[in-house]
C-alpha cells in the first residue's frame, strides 16, 4: 500500500469496496482486501485530520482564537 496521496487512497479504497461488495471473493482474498481497506481508510482520516488542522491554522485571530468564515468556492 504506496499511496502517495489522498485521492489515490480514496480511489483505491473506493475499488476494494466495490470489489467486496460483489461478494464473490473467496474468504482469503476479502479478508486481504478488508484488511488493506482499514489501512487505506486510516491513510485517508489522518490526512483528512491534517488538512483540518491547516484549515484552522488559517483561520485563526492574532490572539488565536479561530474565527468563524464563510467558505467561498470558487466555482
Amino acid at each position: 500500500m504506496e499511496h502517495k496521496n489522498f485521492e489515490s487512497a480514496l480511489k483505491a479504497l473506493e475499488e476494494i469496496v466495490a470489489k467486496l461488495e460483489g461478494g464473490t471473493l473467496p474468504l482469503e482474498e476479502a479478508l486481504g482486501l478488508f484488511e488493506e481497506g482499514i489501512k487505506l481508510s486510516s491513510f485517508c482520516n489522518e490526512k483528512l485530520t491534517e488538512a483540518e488542522r491547516k484549515v484552522e491554522i488559517l483561520l485563526k485571530d492574532q490572539s488565536g482564537r479561530l474565527v468563524p468564515a464563510e467558505f467561498r468556492s470558487e466555482n
